[in-house]
């Protein structure tokens, strides 16, 4: 195969992959509209309701999946991120892998800060 040829061939299995790949990471978790719920009221419930500069991120992002404490089930994990001033808070929300259902089975929340 000739070098101008492969390159070609290359570049344009990387541009299908690439445009999938943006397709997919375009596609909203179909609960992440109640995990931003969740956050907000996750903040409110740490800070109070009247918190200055109090933001929330408008989506989730899927960043995996953790297994289930008990069965074979796996739950999705969805990201928000959080800003009070100056601070961030990464807060996680578990969804059990229900067609057509937001069942929230856990959430955390962490402040992204180096404490040492």
């Amino acid at each position: 195969m000739k070098p101008i040829a492969f390159a070609a061939g290359a570049l344009a299995a990387g541009l299908m992959l690439a445009s999938a790949g943006a397709a997919r990471a375009e596609t909203a978790h179909p609960c992440s509209a109640d995990a931003v719920t969740h956050a907000r009221a996750l903040m409110a419930f740490h800070f109070g309701e009247d918190l200055p500069d109090f933001q929330v991120d408008d989506t989730a992002k899927q960043t995996g999946t953790v297994k289930a404490l008990r069965g074979d089930g796996r739950f999705d994990v969805l990201e928000v991120w959080a800003y009070v001033i100056k601070t961030e808070y990464r807060m996680h929300f578990l969804y059990a892998q229900i067609p057509g259902d937001c069942v929230l089975m856990g959430q955390e929340i962490l402040e992204a800060s180096d404490p040492y």
